[in-house]
């Protein structure tokens, strides 16, 4: 009996990787046969049946039963299917990488088939060349896959851009849970929305606020950039696409009609820079992992702060553009084999896996004191009354021999909510805790505030907010011994900016809470 679990869970659907079964008499019954569930099957996962009887709708766990009935699957040939659907971007690269990864560590072969659309399977085969698992990717844009999920179309959603609201109350209203919570979504892998031009294009910077500019067409010559007297000639990602909605939400949307033929669209971010690359008067917003051939330009501030798109300034979100890739999951049970490979993407191997195919991974780096150079240039540039040279050098003396993780906490504009980015930080620093790899240190929760309003009052928000993430870290990390970690806050206010303070986008990169170890 001690293997024979029954879930009795009606809301619990199976419908991911089950086998086509039509409703079919089975019997299921405890290796000591004292119990059996008589009823009709309902679907199998690989694991557990879904049958239903005369109780009602009952999920079994298939390692603690034998089954027998006309309806009863092969264990042996089972095949789990899983149903991709969104980004061109993550599909056309990075989850295959990502199961060409998994299958190795697992022992498995991979092939890819080919599908009508651009679409294709990647299929896991075993030792004896046996069907394990098909992994089908419908390749399209963020928009797309979300709507293939409502109508139960796909399993997994692949996402340039968190999900919109009306999203998720059609999915809460489904039957699929609340998309945003931890088990629903997650980080893959990070990225990051970056203006780039021809290398031979003389331009070396733009501001946030010019590039709005240039998207509704108020900015239509290269000269108001400090370029040659030429058209502006504007490349962006498709309609509908994640980065294309990314850019509407991070900086203005384009005005069609005063753009003209002067904006093109691509559906593919790689012929997007191709095009730009060969242009000498075109500026494209493309994702930062293709960026190829295509320079970059560096995102200035009035105020003399410039920011530029690299690994370390996209995971601790100090560029401000950045665009997290989300897997958003219904709650419903995945095949075990879609299930390990999502756990296996969370591990260290998958990381190094994430980094070598072009894209930001979020495994944590540590940055020494050392290396905060500009940063305590631009602090002592912006000192002044509100923030005296005593405050400069509390901070230095507090954070020496203390190292900032690369593991950073933003929040959402007019709000106290950690951004998207930031909750999947919170479950990765908690998974760290639990597995004791700060275990003997310092973590020191240190926060900071933009510098609107009196330095006071943004000392107090900072130390709030640091208290929250604290907080926030400890209750997720529910089964790590706190008392092996020295866990304490700290707060600078505006001590420490990382951008200008005369522009919204520079005042939600100033605030923020670090985290420095020991």
């Amino acid at each position: 009996m001690a293997l024979f679990r029954v879930a009795i869970c009606a809301a619990l659907l199976l419908v991911t990787g089950t086998l086509a079964l039509r409703a079919q008499d089975v019997t299921l019954s405890s290796p000591d046969g004292t119990v059996e569930i008589t009823g009709n099957i309902l679907g199998f996962d690989g694991e557990y049946y879904r049958v239903d009887t005369k109780f009602g709708e009952l999920t079994v766990d298939g390692s603690g039963v034998t089954c027998e009935g006309p309806g009863c699957p092969s264990l042996s040939d089972y095949v789990a299917e899983v149903a991709l659907s969104g980004s061109s971007t993550m599909a056309e690269v990075l989850l295959p990488a990502l199961i060409e990864g998994f299958a190795l560590r697992n022992g498995f072969q991979t092939r890819r088939d080919s599908l009508p659309d651009e679409n294709f399977d990647y299929v896991l085969l075993r030792e004896n060349g046996r069907t394990a698992a098909r992994f089908s990717f419908f390749v399209s844009n963020t928009d797309e896959g979300f709507a293939d999920l409502l109508a139960n179309e796909a399993d997994i959603v692949m996402a340039l851009r968190e999900i919109r609201p009306e999203e998720r109350a059609r999915a809460r209203d489904a039957g699929m849970g609340d998309m945003t919570g931890p088990q629903r979504s997650r980080v893959l892998a990070l990225d990051a929305l970056v203006p780039v031009v021809a290398p031979s294009n003389p331009v070396q910077s733009i501001s946030v606020q010019d590039l709005a500019q240039v998207l509704t067409g108020e900015l239509d010559n290269w000269t108001s950039l400090g370029g040659p007297d030429a058209p502006i000639s504007l490349h962006l990602p498709v309609a509908g696409s994640g980065l294309a909605q990314a850019i509407d939400d991070g900086l203005a949307e384009p005005d069609v009609e005063r753009l003209g033929s002067r904006l093109r669209r691509h559906d593919r971010g790689s012929t997007l820079v191709r095009v730009v690359a060969t242009d000498p008067f075109a500026i494209g917003l493309a994702s930062f992992a293709e960026t190829s051939t295509a320079r970059v330009l560096t995102l200035q501030g009035t105020c003399g702060f410039s920011l530029r798109a690299n690994r370390r300034s996209i995971k601790t979100e100090d560029y401000p553009l950045t665009a997290p890739m989300f897997l958003y999951l219904p709650s419903r049970r995945l095949p075990k084999v879609a299930r390990d490979f999502l756990s296996y993407v969370r591990g260290p191997g998958a990381q190094i896996v994430i980094r070598r195919a072009g894209f930001v991974d979020q495994a944590p780096e540590r940055i020494s004191m050392n290396a905060q150079g500009d940063r305590l240039a631009n602090a002592i540039a912006a000192a002044g009354t509100e923030v005296p040279l005593e405050e400069l050098q509390r901070l230095v003396n507090r954070l020496a021999g203390l190292q900032r993780l690369t593991t950073s906490f933003r929040f959402e504009p007019g709000s106290t909510r950690p951004d998207a980015q930031s909750r999947s930080n919170i479950q990765q620093l908690a998974r760290a805790l639990e597995a004791g790899a700060y275990d003997a240190r310092e973590l020191l929760f240190v926060g900071f505030s933009d510098g609107d309003g009196g330095a006071a009052a943004n000392q107090s928000i900072a130390m709030k907010r640091a208290e929250a993430v604290r907080d926030a870290v400890i209750a997720a990390a529910e089964t790590a011994n706190i008392d092996r970690t020295e866990i304490a806050v700290e707060a600078f206010g505006e001590a420490l900016p990382m951008a200008c303070d005369d522009q919204r986008w520079g005042r939600q990169v100033n605030r923020r809470v670090e985290v420095w170890v020991r």
